[in-house]
């Protein structure tokens, strides 16, 4: 008996090294999808530990509810509900920060304290310094990103307008919460660290500045292990109603919560999707590759089993090649991972706001990457695997038969004359392996779908910002007012310095329910001839006010399931009021949901005569210093937002992020569509190098012989190119679906520019490869080749 190993494996050696390019493109692809599975999964992973263990140490609430003010026994009635573990009753409000040195005035978030222990929900971290004091009134704690733009430290003083009173606070410490990883302020869309920031002060000096003494607007809620959120929130919505508590919630709703959900939700499909695109190019990159190989080993074969190996022996043989490939490629993705996880993480640390965040390998998902990496390319090699082990002996050790070239469609479509043999014998051979040739411009067309589908985050952007809100804002600034003015403030406000337009609106929080549906939203009365703000249809399309009734944004009516024409129930947060309004117009809006209407029916439903709660400024620019230090000290003034840097913050956030997610996948687009075409040309060259030699002896000078090879893989990848191009709207359009939540939409936009440069990455890929393997033929023996044995 033959002894098999040895004999195997050193065939195996040789065959690696025969077809070590190939190889190498095989494992790039492979590490790829490891890479992306490892990196987003790793990225998942460390990201919800991080949330898991700060939401428990520091007891993140299971509920919340937000209201106008109720008396203090009514949180003893909820801590007494039998489901409840804790409860955490407090004052929050929004007020102007001045800081010395800084010319614009911030806005801040101040929310109480107790003066002795700690909250028994939503406590704080103490980064420096201590926690207040129960002697000193004028004392805070700083949220630490804010301290950290500001150069806040312990022993600072800011200014904060409360109570419409100008107060000098001492900054005692720094902190972070489990309330706000990520952290929005009013009108924002994106963290602005420098110009929003969270503060903590003593329950009694909250009290004694808001005249709320014995009172809470706010209140957090922890549950018992086995208790229902959702019926917790309708007892605890029961007993709060009375007090102006309309919108009771779980933590699905509570901001931070739900921005770093929907990107947990982000990443985990971005790890799914994405690597089922590379190990689909693996598994055929492995099939022609594993099948060229064995038809060109056919009398290896034949000869091996009439050694007495066996077939189980031989496809053994060739699923360790196979194996082997896979396993570089699996540890070369876990490294390229883990790198790529590191920086990702890294990055996030700038968004999101934890004690600790380090990033740590998921390994159930570098266990499923391998394992799926394996059975993906197991299944490419099957099917020659097959064929080798079925093969017999005498028939493998007999000469192939011919190819049959018969006329075909492609003689039909091929050009006439002297002129158009080369692309006859490209056009013939294509045709001779039909399969192989559709596989590898399906490969391409992956490769241009995937930049299509990473690169169209950048025109979405630009859309957004340039298209949306472009259209939709054109203030300077908007100012919130302390509380409600009479609409002549709008005149006031028009002779402050530097103001060179002025529109009243009123915002306030509202539940809109219709048949059982319903959701708190900030609800705007516009003036029925805003120029400073314009509603727009989902065409972007500036649509009028409604005189009557409501302009809803298309993703509140569908989940509110209503349509143009029907009635919902508005009841504003802390009135018992409730009115019937149609829905008179579907609206666009990429970011929140909110709900608009006519300022004068709005104020005429509310019953308190014309009223403003802030409003939308154009300014002089050239006296903007003048303008907001105007606002510094201005005791009407509840907080500012300048549009231009709350667009700006916002893309420069999604920037940062895009930028280094969509880069490495655009290089890892360009790698597969290299590896496709050099494995496609490498088995081209290996079928035809004998014709190219003849082709060579009869003549063809060197780059026409060149040219039959690259127009071969020119064809595919015009072929490619197209349903590239559909397949990557497609896969837009599902990441679109994906990206859909409550908090944000994301527009479908692919422009021109990007699907250029997702052809032009595949083109030059193919332009790389095929010249790499096209100088193979510029050292060709053309003597040797053609008295090689076929």
């Amino acid at each position: 008996m033959v002894t098999v190993l040895p004999i195997l494996d050193r065939k195996l050696l040789r065959d690696l090294r025969h077809i070590a390019g190939q190889a190498a493109a095989i494992v790039l692809v492979v590490a790829c999808a490891v890479a992306t599975c490892v990196m987003s999964f790793g990225v998942l992973r460390s990201l919800d530990q991080a949330r898991t263990q700060y939401y428990e140490r520091y007891r993140f609430a299971d509920i919340f509810a937000s209201l106008y003010r109720a008396p203090e026994p009514i949180g003893e009635a909820i801590r007494r509900l039998p489901w409840v573990a804790a409860v955490q009753t407090r004052l929050v409000a929004d007020v102007a920060i001045g800081i010395q040195d800084v010319e614009e005035p911030l806005a801040g978030r101040l929310i109480s304290l107790p003066e002795r222990g700690e909250p028994e929900v939503n406590a704080i971290v103490l980064r420096r310094g201590r926690s207040i004091g129960s002697s000193n009134a004028d004392e805070v704690v700083v949220g630490e990103s804010f301290a950290n733009a500001h150069g806040l430290v312990p022993g600072a003083r800011i200014t904060a307008l409360l109570g419409q009173r100008k107060r000098e606070l001492e900054v005692v410490g720094v902190a972070l919460s489990p309330e706000y990883i990520y952290a929005l302020g009013p009108g924002m869309i994106a963290p602005d660290d420098r110009r929003f920031g969270i503060f903590w002060t003593g329950r009694q000096a909250l009290e004694a500045a808001l005249g709320a003494g014995g009172q809470f607007n706010d209140v957090g809620v922890r549950l018992k292990e086995s208790a229902s959120a959702r019926d917790a929130a309708r007892e605890i919505e029961a007993l709060l109603e009375p007090y102006g508590a309309g919108d009771v919630h779980g933590r699905e709703r509570q901001l931070s919560h739900a921005f770093v959900s929907a990107m947990f939700h982000q990443i985990a499909g971005v790890g799914r999707i994405v690597p089922a695109i590379f190990l689909l190019v693996a598994a055929f990159l492995v099939h022609t590759v594993l099948g060229r190989m064995i038809e060109t080993q056919r009398q290896h074969i034949g000869l091996l089993k009439a050694l007495g190996i066996g077939d189980r022996a031989i496809g053994w043989h060739y699923l360790k090649l196979v194996f082997i490939l896979s396993a570089i490629g699996i540890a070369a993705g876990l490294a390229a991972g883990t790198i790529l996880g590191r920086a990702l993480t890294g990055l996030y640390t700038e968004f999101f706001h934890f004690p600790s965040l380090h990033y740590g390998q998921d390994p159930a998902s570098v266990l499923g990457a391998g394992i799926v990496s394996i059975a993906a390319m197991g299944a490419g090699a099957l099917r020659g695997v097959r064929g080798a082990s079925s093969l017999m002996p005498a028939i493998a050790l007999a000469p192939p038969a011919p190819a049959a070239y018969g006329r075909t469609w492609f003689d039909r479509v091929a050009p006439r004359g002297r002129s158009g043999s080369a692309a006859r014998m490209i056009l013939r051979h294509l045709g001779r392996w039909p399969l192989r040739a559709a596989l590898t411009a399906g490969g391409l067309a992956l490769a241009v779908a995937l930049q299509i589908s990473m690169l169209f985050s950048f025109d979405a952007l630009d859309h957004m910002i340039n298209g949306y809100y472009a259209r939709a804002q054109a203030e300077d600034f908007t100012v919130a007012f302390a509380r409600a003015l009479p609409n002549a403030a709008a005149d006031e406000v028009a002779r402050w310095p530097g103001v060179a337009g002025v529109e009243g609106y009123r915002a306030l929080p509202a539940q809109l329910s219709s048949g059982g549906r319903g959701r708190v939203v900030n609800l705007t009365g516009l003036p029925a001839t805003s120029t400073l703000r314009t509603l727009l249809d989902t065409k972007l399309a500036p649509v009028p006010v409604p005189p009557q009734g409501l302009a809803l944004p298309g993703k509140l009516a569908a989940l509110l399931e209503v349509g143009v024409g029907d009635l919902i129930t508005v009841q504003p947060i802390g009135s018992s009021t409730r009115f019937k309004l149609p829905v008179a117009q579907i609206v666009e809006q990429y970011i929140g949901l909110d709900a608009y209407m006519s300022l004068d029916a709005l104020n005429t439903l509310l019953g308190s005569g014309p009223a403003i709660s802030g409003a939308y400024l154009l300014i002089d620019h050239q006296r903007r210093a003048e303008f907001l230090r105007g606002l510094k000290d201005n005791p009407l003034v509840a907080g500012i937002s300048e549009r231009s840097v709350v667009l700006d913050s916002f893309r420069d956030t999604m920037l940062r992020t895009l930028t280094i997610i969509v880069s490495f996948f655009v290089a890892f687009a360009g790698l597969t569509a290299f590896g496709i075409v050099f494995s496609s040309a490498r088995i081209a060259l290996s079928e035809r190098e004998r014709e190219f030699a003849i082709l060579a002896s009869l003549g063809f000078s060197a780059a026409q012989v060149r040219g039959l090879l690259a127009g071969e893989m020119a064809i595919l990848v015009a072929l490619a190119l197209p349903l590239g191009c559909l397949l990557g709207r497609g896969l837009s359009w599902l990441i679109v679906q994906r990206l859909d939540t409550e908090l944000y939409r994301v527009p479908l936009v692919i422009s021109l520019q990007t699907v250029a440069i997702a052809v032009l990455v595949v083109v030059a890929a193919a332009m790389v490869s095929t010249w790499t393997v096209a100088r193979h033929l510029r050292r060709m023996d053309v003597p040797a080749v053609l008295n090689a044995r076929q």
